[in-house]
């Protein structure tokens, strides 16, 4: 049978390839779910089966962003304890979380869901670790509503099994026993995850954090992951108070700990690693193990200014992440283009630190790398991924900066014209295509609304 295809063309295209290849004005060409060729001027003439010609004039196409690091539960607990450090967030909140079900997760990743992909992200993940006994399928809830929303998924199956009267901050009933996590771990690969090239789902093995998780959980599910072919993913060294309490505990700092339970290797990528010394950047680039870099979830939480341009010169793989809604209430990951740039020129590299084109690799190839999906997504390249964005770049708040990838990055949050993931239009002209974003915003207020009061009450 022959391939569908779709012609993008008239728009400039920032490929994000091993060259950064850019088009002023080109075309995009996609049979199917995979991009077929992209290159300056019309497309050929005499193409077969074109089912849709899209004129970019006034736009820019990019890869699709990957978000790389997220808690879709969190949708339902934004704008609370917004004064806190993280170690007082996570007391003031775990109480509420720990009474979460399968309905609230299910409405949560919707919109977080939601919210992500109208705003351009194409590949999304989500690390959940909250458990509580009695709770539904909270990984099957996410899933769905992934699936539903026509998006590429990573599920990093969380776990916790040190509760507050091991020594850790979640309440005893919202973790689960050693034996427990490992085997529902397990079951959640066996039943979703899919290795193939062009997956809709993949699972990671992902244990919280080191003080929500016992060394046994840690090396138990680094074993278990790599038997099962799945990527690790876990926090890691988010503040000082996290290096203090592993030095204090373990006797040495958390990228040595890591690296003693089996945690560091280019199967691996951690949240945040904002207080990384010289020589935790160095074990990074040595082993491949990969940073998903949340900036305005480290500013919201005052956690401190990772030093991604030390970690990208060392060649250590950094993608971006939106974080909790928790603690990053716009939930949007184009945002954090922005927002990645601007922080880390705060930092000491100064203006030097990072420029518009680094900007969208970190959000897009980068995060691509981290999921360990380089060779499918991330780029504008022939046999890849159909996973393309189209931005409308003539508007007021764009059309006089001349350089659109500049207008991308440094200027407000650029309206999605089109959203094509596996060749599947997800959104057009601003809206989602595959849900109704309206009754997405009721379900969450209600299931917010349930939430505090279940947490009221308890």
């Amino acid at each position: 049978m022959a391939a569908s295809r779709i012609v993008i063309e008239n728009c400039s295209i920032a490929t994000v390839d091993a060259n950064d290849t850019e088009y002023a004005s080109g075309h995009i060409v996609v049979a199917d779910n995979r991009i077929e060729s992209v290159a300056a001027g019309k497309a050929p003439a005499g193409l077969e089966n074109v089912v849709r010609r899209i004129d970019g004039t006034g736009h820019l196409v990019t890869p699709g962003l990957v978000n790389t690091h997220h808690h879709f539960y969190q949708w339902i607990t934004r704008g609370l304890a917004t004064d806190h450090n993280l170690f007082n967030w996570l007391v003031a909140l775990y109480p509420t979380w720990a009474r979460i079900d399968e309905p609230m997760a299910r409405a949560a990743a919707r919109g977080s869901l939601a919210m992500m992909a109208r705003g351009g992200v194409t590949t999304a993940m989500d690390h959940h670790y909250v458990y509580p006994q009695g709770s539904g399928d909270l990984s099957g809830a996410i899933i769905g509503a992934a699936s539903e929303m026509g998006v590429r998924f990573t599920l990093a199956r969380g776990s916790m099994d040190r509760g507050k009267s091991d020594g850790g901050l979640p309440p005893d009933f919202a973790v689960e026993s050693l034996e427990g996590a490992l085997a529902a771990t397990e079951a959640t690969i066996d039943k979703h995850h899919d290795a193939s090239f062009d997956a809709m789902t993949q699972i990671a093995v992902a244990p919280c954090s080191p003080f929500s998780v016992s060394t046994e959980l840690l090396s138990q599910g680094a074993e278990l992951a790599r038997r099962k072919g799945v990527r690790l993913h876990t926090h890691g060294s988010e503040t000082v108070e996290e290096e203090e309490f592993c030095k204090e505990l373990f006797g040495m700092g958390p990228t040595d700990y890591f690296e003693s339970t089996g945690w560091l290797g280019q199967d691996v990528w951690m949240a945040h690693c904002v207080h990384m010394n010289d020589s935790d950047i160095a074990a990074f680039a040595r082993t491949g193990t990969g940073v998903a870099h949340c900036p305005s979830s480290n500013a919201r939480l005052a956690a401190g200014i990772a030093r991604v341009p030390d970690m990208l010169k060392a060649g250590v793989p950094v993608g971006l992440g939106v974080d909790g809604t928790a603690s990053n209430e716009s939930g949007e990951l184009h945002t954090e283009l922005r927002n990645a740039l601007l922080i880390s020129r705060l930092g000491a590299h100064r203006e030097a630190a990072l420029n518009a084109r680094q900007a969208l690799r970190l959000g897009t190839y980068g995060g691509a790398q981290v999921l360990g999906r380089a060779d499918q997504i991330g780029s504008i390249e022939p046999g890849k991924l159909a996973d393309l964005v189209l931005w409308k770049m003539d508007t007021l708040a764009h059309s006089s900066i001349a350089d659109p990838v500049t207008a991308l990055v440094f200027g407000a949050a650029a309206p999605v014209t089109l959203s094509l993931v596996n060749g599947k239009t997800v959104v057009e002209a601003g809206h989602l295509t595959t849900v109704d974003e309206d009754a997405i915003a009721r379900s969450a207020r209600e299931e917010a609304q349930r939430l505090a009061r279940i947490a009221a009450e308890a």
